[in-house]
């Protein structure tokens, strides 16, 4: 089954609580959370202290992927707050084996994250088996509520290939423009992780998990 990310920067950020325990019932989901620093991306979010917090009201898996210039700084910062996978972008650092040492030695899962225009092929294959998730996004970082790139979805097939010819077993994540009619063509193209901000918190009953079933 395809798990779902629901993005909580597309959340009412005045009724957090009540947001995220409306997705306590949805089987098979994280919960991903931008980290902005307002450099790496124009945008500001949230901060340790509020995600350490969200361990308090809900069981599923804390997803954060770091739009910040220092990755470095935030592994460290946010090693004690509870969460299960940290994304990193390649774009933000030079000692690529460096860190991914020390973040695994933290989380349990550690990931890559690739900006729509970086190509696949800048990550040399020996650093497949070193990770355990690729976050392709489908629309430029730093603000939700995007248009899906289409072309994308060729990036998640060519990576798709090469997981298999490696035979690796890291997650496909693809964050940007998830909705019902972009999820099949990413499934079908071996994308095994969706993140959906708007088109989950949008829902007007705020049935949260009648949308997150709508995009398997």
């Amino acid at each position: 089954m395809t798990t779902i990310s629901p993005s909580l920067l597309a959340a009412d950020f005045l009724d957090l609580r009540s947001e995220i325990e409306r997705l306590n019932h949805a089987s098979n989901i994280w919960l991903h959370l931008d980290i902005m620093d307002s450099h790496f991306v124009p945008n500001l979010t949230f901060g340790e202290v509020v995600v350490k917090n969200l361990k308090h009201v809900t069981e599923h898996k804390l997803d954060a992927h770091f739009m910040v210039t220092n990755p470095e700084f935030f592994i460290e910062n946010f090693k004690d707050v509870g969460l299960y996978n940290f994304s990193f972008h390649w774009e933000a650092l030079t000692h690529h084996d460096r860190f991914i040492q020390r973040a695994k030695e933290l989380y349990p899962s550690v990931g890559i994250s690739l900006n729509p225009s970086t190509p696949i092929s800048v990550i040399p294959e020996y650093i497949f088996s070193k990770i355990d998730l690729v976050l392709i996004m489908s629309v430029n970082p730093g603000f939700g509520g995007q248009k899906f790139i289409p072309e994308v979805t060729q990036k998640v097939r060519d990576l798709d290939a090469l997981k298999k010819k490696l035979g690796l077993n890291f997650v496909i994540q693809v964050d940007g423009g998830v909705t019902d009619q972009t999820a099949p063509d990413l499934i079908a193209a071996g994308a095994n992780n969706l993140v959906a901000g708007s088109y989950v918190f949008s829902h007007p009953q705020k049935d949260y998990t009648k949308r997150i079933e709508s995009l398997r």
